[in-house]
């Protein structure tokens, strides 16, 4: 099975990229014309892979289009390049809302005080099958790729963390026996939330603070937005981020 996976999705690579397709990332993704050509050439085969094997779906009677597909599989499978995939394996629909949707939150606080209601969301990512979008601050985001903000890389990155268990051992594991990546990942976790505290202007968003697992995807949004000021104020995250997507954004043309 694995083997017929592998063929079918090295003859999609293989195929011509659609002209119209093309048009939408040098058009509508600023992230992709950042990126140098032969990184172009290889999400470009990812996003074939990406828009065969996931299904997408509209809700509120939203309409799914070939831009939004190729807008959300360019910007996910970004995540993806250089590194071994099998893009995103825990992940079968996306849900796309025209703006931002009602979800039902439930939270538990140190005192084990239960809080549940309805939240308005942006995006949202289960491991279970489904992440869920709003168009409207999809396309916000490309308004200005250096405002650092990117709810699909944002959401693909809580689907990463997920597989790989990335933040999952920063709460649990005792210091010693914890990777070096996952020390410098709670040490800017901890910075993050003392700069909030603190009222400190930071080129992290404060969302980060929340936990360690929204700190890790508003890091990779800053990874690849906001390059150069993560680089230069947080030089170890970055170089942690830099050896996990295998990529270096400061260094592409007109990076910030």
């Amino acid at each position: 099975m694995r083997l017929f996976t592998e063929m079918r999705r090295k003859r999609l690579k293989s195929r011509p990229f659609p002209p119209d397709w093309l048009a939408i990332l040098e058009e509508e993704i600023p992230l992709y014309r950042r990126l140098p050509p032969a990184d172009q050439v290889e999400l470009q085969g990812h996003i074939r892979v990406f828009v065969a094997e996931k299904n997408f779906e509209g809700g509120d009677g939203f309409s799914i289009t070939d831009e939004v597909r190729v807008t959300i599989a360019a910007q996910a499978c970004i995540l993806l390049l250089h590194r071994q995939t099998d893009y995103y394996p825990g992940l079968s629909s996306i849900i796309v809302y025209p703006e931002e949707f009602l979800a039902p939150f439930r939270e538990v606080d140190e005192s084990g005080v239960v809080t549940e209601g309805i939240d308005r969301r942006s995006g949202e990512s289960w491991w279970e099958g489904t992440l869920v979008l709003s168009w409207e601050d999809v396309t916000a985001g490309e308004l200005d790729v250096h405002a650092g903000y990117n709810v699909v890389l944002h959401e693909f990155a809580h689907q990463l963390d997920t597989e790989d268990r990335i933040t999952s051992v920063i709460p649990h594991a005792p210091g010693h026996e914890r990777p070096g990546w996952a020390q410098t990942l709670e040490q800017e976790y901890l910075r993050l939330q003392h700069d909030m505290a603190h009222v400190r202007t930071t080129v992290l968003d404060p969302y980060g603070a929340e936990s360690p697992a929204e700190f890790f995807a508003v890091a990779t949004e800053c990874f690849f937005e906001k390059p150069r000021p993560l680089r230069e104020r947080h030089p170890k995250l970055y170089e942690e981020l830099g050896r996990y997507y295998r990529q270096d954004p400061a260094s592409w043309h007109n990076s910030s």
